[in-house]
């Protein structure tokens, strides 16, 4: 039995060496879901699960959401692969996911089954740390705020030229306003930022696109980011309630597929 551990950044991410029988056995799923929140990111190199393991490992560390096919959900640029191949053009953006949920997900279990020649890498963003770094001044600023985020504001840089019909369908999803520090029940508290940020509750519009701005480039500075290069049969885990992510631009027909199977959220924004 083997469960090797090396941090792969002082902030973010931590790489995870076992075998098979061990992941699957759930014999370190407590200390999995303890280093998921103070790491953000585990990485097991190519572990190389099938679609059956890859769904029992997750469901050693959380509930499974039934989404795709049995837990299994196809990430792919290809129409012909995922029906929602256009709206995942907007994941080169630094978002999370469940922005209109009270209760967003877990996390994501996720495995390279092909690659892109080029691009397709994904980062990840430590939004505990970010927030922590912060001086006492601005933590006391911010935590006053709510951001309104809008399916709108995750498409618009991706298609700044938008049809009516799609501008309808963005309009069909509502807007949802979080807090813009997110008061966990651990006690520990995180920036909840990203591409869905469309406007600050109470403050005129340019000025609250400035303060977003400002925001993700903080929490998304080099000593916040783990950048995961794949390799055919890695798994990732990333902690959705503290943790941003994005892809590299990558071309729609490079054949890249990703499966991923995602956790049920546990704890409302708050």
């Amino acid at each position: 039995m083997t469960f090797v551990k090396r941090d792969l950044t002082p902030r973010i991410g931590t790489g995870i060496r076992t075998d098979l029988e061990t992941l699957l056995g759930g014999r370190h799923a407590a200390e999995i879901r303890e280093l998921l929140e103070l790491r953000g990111v585990l990485v097991f190199p190519q572990i190389g699960l099938t679609d059956e393991q890859q769904v029992v490992f997750a469901g050693t560390i959380g509930d499974v959401i039934e989404q795709g096919e049995k837990g299994i959900y196809k990430v792919s640029l290809d129409p012909r692969e995922s029906p929602t191949a256009g709206y995942l053009r907007g994941t080169i953006l630094w978002h999370f996911d469940g922005f209109s949920d009270d209760v967003p997900t877990r996390a994501s279990v996720l495995s390279a089954r092909r690659l892109s020649g080029v691009g397709g890498q994904t980062e990840f963003a430590n939004t505990y740390a970010a927030y922590e770094d912060l001086s006492a001044q601005r933590k006391q600023e911010l935590e006053k705020l709510e951001v309104a985020h809008t399916l709108e504001a995750t498409q618009r840089d991706v298609f700044p030229d938008p049809s009516p019909e799609m501008r309808a369908a963005w309009a069909g999803h509502p807007e949802k306003a979080h807090p813009l520090v997110w008061t966990h029940r651990s006690g520990r508290k995180s920036l909840l930022l990203g591409s869905s940020a469309s406007r600050v509750v109470g403050m005129d519009l340019e000025s609250g696109r400035a303060l977003i701005e400002e925001l993700l480039a903080w929490a998304t500075r080099p000593e916040f980011v783990y950048r995961h290069e794949w390799a055919v049969g890695d798994l990732v885990i990333w902690d959705n309630t503290g943790v941003m992510h994005r892809v590299d631009p990558y071309p729609a027909d490079s054949g890249r597929m990703m499966h991923r199977t995602t956790l049920v959220g546990e704890e409302a924004v708050a």
